[in-house]
């Protein structure tokens, strides 16, 4: 058994993407259970800080995806309530969850990061979708991509061929999100990077390379089990696989991010890793990234997390 008393997991909450935390929670609490771990589950509600105060957890395993499990919300309460959790600290989260800024935190240490723009939906509306998106199209080019600048999964997310393609983009992208962000779409193999520290600074797993069969991750090909081909590790040359792994723990330094994180990042023809996002909870499902590089690393699910866990326990809030 392990020298961790009572952990808890959170999972579920009121984002757009429950459905997938629910999921990363169950995977979480059985591998956890797998590697002698007293688990308990739970959901972010009106009983959770009652229950918290008369129970405090040894540490806390957190789930949850986008809104408050992602920008630093839940992190701030577990502070308050002065119990040791997974990950990173909630100014930190807040950052690292729009886009937008971490782009701008990556760029400044000298990471590739695709050109953009930044358009809350308000201004969208109030200068004229046409003129606007007109300048938009003149300035980045075509293809684009557009997301929200806040959010994961893929939800409200669409590749743009044509001009004709991209206010729909934008209606889409403003259905989960009142701030789009559109990049300048890059041509080359989609990966995903997870970071890792246990102690000795942090350290990448083997890239994971994703190939949906529609030619696009979206949320369909993150969470049904064969819309999409893995390989992992990822098909790159030596040099190109290095440099994916330098990328993902500079923008993890660089973003004071903690425990663990993935960054996405696209490499071009020449071998250039670009760096896209990165996710301070990421999945855990039986689809999800950071379980197949750990995989791919020859490491167990359970006993990684076990490890951050009493990692965690250790430190004070």
């Amino acid at each position: 058994m392990s020298d961790l008393g009572h952990v808890l997991v959170l999972a579920g909450g009121l984002s757009y993407e429950r459905e997938v935390s629910l999921r990363s929670g169950r995977r979480v609490s059985e591998v956890l259970r797998s590697a002698g771990v007293d688990v308990e589950t739970r959901d972010t509600d009106a009983s959770l800080v009652p229950s918290v105060l008369a129970d405090p957890p040894d540490a806390v395993f957190v789930t949850l995806h986008g809104g408050a499990g992602e920008d630093g919300a839940i992190r701030s309460i577990l502070e308050l309530l002065h119990v040791p959790y997974v990950g990173a600290g909630p100014d930190t989260c807040r950052v690292a969850f729009d886009k937008p800024s971490a782009k701008a935190v990556v760029r400044s240490v000298g990471l590739l990061t695709p050109d953009s723009v930044t358009l809350p939906k308000e201004t969208f509306h109030d200068l004229g979708a046409s003129a606007v998106l007109t300048r938009i199209v003149e300035h980045l080019g075509l293809p684009l991509f557009v997301k929200p600048a806040r959010g994961g999964s893929a939800l409200g997310a669409s590749a743009v061929r044509t001009a004709e393609e991209l206010p729909a983009a934008m209606v889409g992208c403003f259905a989960y999100g009142d701030t789009a962000l559109i990049e300048r779409y890059i041509e080359g193999v989609e990966v995903s990077v997870s970071v890792i520290d246990l102690g000795d600074g942090p350290v990448a797993l083997p890239a994971v390379e994703i190939v949906p069969d529609e030619g696009v991750y979206d949320y369909a090909a993150r969470y049904t089990a064969g819309h999409t081909e893995f390989f992992a590790p990822a098909r790159l040359s030596a040099e190109a696989a290095a440099a994916c792994a330098e990328m993902a723990v500079t923008a993890h330094t660089a973003l004071g991010l903690r425990d663990l994180s993935r960054t996405d990042l696209i490499v071009d023809a020449s071998g250039r890793p670009h760096f896209l996002e990165v996710n301070v909870a990421p999945g855990m499902t039986e689809t999800s990234l950071l379980p197949m590089a750990v995989e791919a690393a020859g490491q167990d699910l359970g006993t990684l997390c076990r490890g951050l866990l009493e990692i965690a326990a250790a430190r004070t809030t």
